[in-house]
């Protein structure tokens, strides 16, 4: 099962959820993301966020939709965060499409440590979405009943 996590700069949200995604799954389970607009790189608090919580950080980069044109996944997960009224596109024909909306980390202010545990938290909040997600029974889940734990799981 191949899940793609979209967010709009695939710098930080898309990303820990690819890494943390990856970090957590099982055989038969690859994680990738990108950005409707990517920034071209990824937050370096990000990446230092996941080395801190012993994920590995290799060959994660910003990227666009294109790079899976010819490749497409099972799964679209958007995780932007409706709120802030970002566009969250939803296409690659017939993957499921969830949305599991996070805050931006990386648009809190104030101190170092202030920082820093917003990311964390965002990251606690993915890798808590994942522990409910990987304990499904995908053998006895048909394609709606899927997609209503999907969208289950965005709610948490």
């Amino acid at each position: 099962m191949r899940v793609l996590f979209m967010c709009t700069a695939n710098s930080c949200r898309s990303i820990l959820s690819e890494a943390m995604f990856n970090h957590m799954a099982a055989p038969g389970f690859e994680a990738i993301s990108a950005g409707s607009f990517p920034k071209g790189q990824v937050l370096p608090r990000s990446l230092t966020t996941l080395r801190q919580a012993g994920i590995a950080t290799e060959g994660l980069s910003s990227k666009g939709n294109d790079a899976f044109e010819g490749n497409p996944p099972d799964i679209v997960i958007t995780v932007c965060d409706k709120a802030a009224g970002e566009t969250c596109p939803v296409y690659f024909g017939p993957a499921l499409k969830a949305h599991w909306g996070l805050e931006d980390p990386s648009d809190v202010t104030g101190d170092e440590a202030s920082i820093d545990a917003a990311f964390s938290a965002t990251l606690a909040h993915i890798e808590k979405r994942f522990q409910a997600f990987f304990a499904l029974p995908f053998d006895a889940l048909d394609r709606d009943q899927l997609k209503r734990e999907l969208d289950r799981i965005g709610a948490l």
